[in-house]
């Protein structure tokens, strides 16, 4: 097993922007994924093995990075759901398009994980995203520290704090815009997600209908019946071409539009869990302080200690959090005319193609007659 992992600030040895997860292999019920990393010396690459388990340690001890300054302020990329073999309705209502059983969809939410990962200016530095991409063995075997989302998820009653006023009008405002974003987000990808499963229906649909029509082929010589065999087997061609049509449009919108809502969405519930952290922070200050206003003499040096560290810990939170809210707009405007940009061209392409094949369907059917 390898050594602990810790923290370090050496940059990777591979061009993080250009990590490919390329495969998807199944094993009974687990799923191992390979991922190929360019090499920045050389032409050569690092192709590896990992399962879910393996991204999951990953995340984990990225979040355990409690030395490091200011972390509690970073939006972490967020991880997709774990995806099964045999997905249960539940499940798969959860994965969104992710589920829709196109594992190449899923590589690449996988892949942009670990993109967004490898180019950040701190969590690219941990030693477990070097080790992740570039070692043989398997890391989901190490342990892992106690990290700032455990006491998250413990403590219930601290959920109270996200309706904490903020003493940063900026803060404020961007959790006020945070909560609606993230409803908006939730509704705008299920929305396109039932879109582009009913195309996925009447592309079915328009299957089954073709196949029918091929039922009704009769054999003879009776010219009525040949003419008939003639028209339902010409008019099959015709719904196999719509299904192939609907196919891909649904195809298309999964994969540009329908992932960067799914993206956009798990980033905002990621931001809204790093303004959580940085209000129970707060709330941490502001209590520090009261405990130095009623602190009797002989404890109140003890208190102002604990007050002057709660609150260098904020301010370091404070100050990447607006780099990282920043950052985050500006690349999710991007990213979404990005999508926007390449469904329209897949679109139109798909378009251009069914236009051809309808034509020549066309001019079959006027043959006929």
């Amino acid at each position: 097993m390898m050594e602990e992992v810790k923290a370090v600030g050496s940059a990777l040895s591979v061009h993080g922007h250009n990590v490919k997860v390329t495969e998807v292999v199944k094993d009974g019920d687990v799923l191992t994924f390979l991922i190929v990393s360019q090499k920045l010396t050389g032409t050569g690459e690092y192709h590896v093995h990992r399962t879910y388990d393996d991204f999951e340690w990953l995340q984990q001890h990225l979040f355990s990075q409690e030395e490091e300054l200011g972390i509690q302020g970073v939006i972490f990329p967020p991880l997709p759901g774990k995806a099964q073999v045999n997905t249960p309705a539940k499940v798969l209502k959860q994965l969104g398009f992710l589920g829709l059983g196109e594992w190449r969809l899923y590589c690449r939410a996988l892949e942009t994980f670990l993109r967004q990962i490898a180019t950040h200016t701190i969590l690219g530095k941990n030693k477990a995203v070097e080790i992740f991409l570039t070692s043989s063995e398997p890391p989901g075997g190490q342990r892992t520290k106690k990290n700032i989302f455990n006491r998250l998820s413990q403590a219930v009653e601290e959920m109270r704090k996200e309706g904490h006023k903020d003493v940063d009008e900026f803060f404020q405002t961007e959790r006020e815009h945070n909560h609606l974003l993230t409803g908006c987000c939730k509704t705008a990808a299920e929305k396109f997600l039932d879109v582009v499963q009913t195309e996925q229906k009447i592309a079915v649909a328009c299957g089954h209908f073709a196949a029918a029509l091929q039922l009704c082929v009769e054999p003879g010589e009776d010219p009525d019946k040949q003419a008939f065999t003639h028209a339902c087997v010409k008019l099959s061609q015709v719904f196999e071409c719509m299904k192939r049509n609907m196919a891909s449009v649904a195809e298309n919108n999964a994969s540009t539009l329908g992932l960067s809502l799914d993206l956009d969405y798990r980033y905002q519930e990621a931001e809204k869990e790093m303004l959580f952290r940085r209000t129970c922070k707060l709330v941490e200050v502001e209590t520090a302080r009261k405990n130095v206003e009623k602190a009797k003499p002989i404890k109140k040096t003890a208190m102002e200690e604990v007050l002057k560290a709660a609150q260098t810990d904020f301010e370091q939170i404070s100050s990447v959090a607006k780099k990282e809210i920043t950052r985050l707009q500006g690349a999710r405007v991007e990213m979404l005319q990005q999508a926007l940009v390449q469904l329209c061209e897949k679109q139109l392409l798909t378009a251009k193609e069914n236009a051809d094949q309808f034509n020549r369907q066309l001019q079959a059917f006027r043959g006929m007659a």
